[in-house]
Order: C-alpha cells, then structure tokens, then sequence
C-alpha cells in the first residue's frame, strides 16, 4: 500500500495524514529516509514533538505560522501564510532536485490545487523535479484533477 511512486490519501473524514504516516514508519524502519512537509494545518506543536522524535530518518516540517487553521485566518493573515505556503512548495521542490529523501509526504497539499493556491504549472515543476526512485505521498480532501496523470494510486478514507 505503501510502495507507489505516487499516491493521495484523500476523503472528507479523518485519517489521511495518519495513513500517510505509516507509510513514513514503514519506509523508515526499511532504512529510507522520510521527509514530512505540511501545509494548512496550523502549527500541532504536539503531533510535529512526536514525529520529530524519530529524526534522523524522519524530518517534519511546518510551514504554518498560525496555531489557527488557514480558513480561521483574516484575510491578512491568509496573505500573510500564502506567502509561507509558497516557501513550503519552494523547500518540497528543492528536497526534490537534491534528492534529499525517499520518501515526500505533503500533507493537506491537494487541499492548495483545490483552493487554487498552485497552478499546474506549479504542479508540474514540483513532480517535473522528482525522480525514478522517489515516492510521493499528497493528502487533501479531494483529488484533484491537476493530479490525475501522476498519480499511481488514489486512497479513499472513510474513517471516523
């Protein structure tokens, strides 16, 4: 379940990000190395301090500023964190290109296509920059049709 090359977890309910996270303990326990960025959830100081305790093999990232959810953020503050999602996608594409790990989770990126923060073209450089040998996982709501020619596989969670 864990082996595509590209893979979403999407659904309305629960439980993407947590399948998305066995992926990153299986593929850490085989020795790969796991990259976790997230985008849309506000800072979970709790849930980074857990994933962060399985550093070196896995590293998670957060480029949310606010404690808040992006739709509980002013207007200001949705400018103010677009700019900070755009440094995340900026660090996704470079952990890319250096080929950094085996393993890319974005969580909540599909909800960024689906809220028009990344274009196709955005899109297209970021998995333009991965190669044979590095897995993707993408977590959202819904899939989104810019992904509908990479992906290999479509997960969706209908949990609690």
């Amino acid at each position: 379940m864990c082996e595509q090359k590209v893979t979403v977890y999407c659904g309305e309910r629960t439980g993407k990000t947590i399948a998305a996270y066995g992926c990153a303990v299986q593929s850490a326990s085989q020795g790969d190395s796991v990259i976790i960025i997230q985008f849309l959830k506000g800072r979970r100081e709790g849930e980074l301090e857990f994933l962060r305790r399985l550093e070196p093999e896995v590293k998670v990232f957060s480029f949310a500023r606010s404690k808040k959810n992006y739709t509980e953020l002013s207007k200001e503050e949705q400018q103010e964190e677009k700019m900070n999602l755009r440094n995340g996608f900026n660090f996704a594409r470079k952990v890319l290109v250096t080929r950094e790990c085996s393993l890319l989770i974005l969580d909540e990126f599909v909800s960024l296509l689906e809220n028009h923060m990344f274009s196709k073209e955005d899109l297209d450089s970021l998995l333009g920059a991965r190669t044979e040998d590095t897995r993707i996982i993408f977590t959202g709501r819904r899939m989104n049709k810019m992904l509908r020619g990479y992906v290999e596989k479509v997960y969706e969670i209908t949990g609690n």
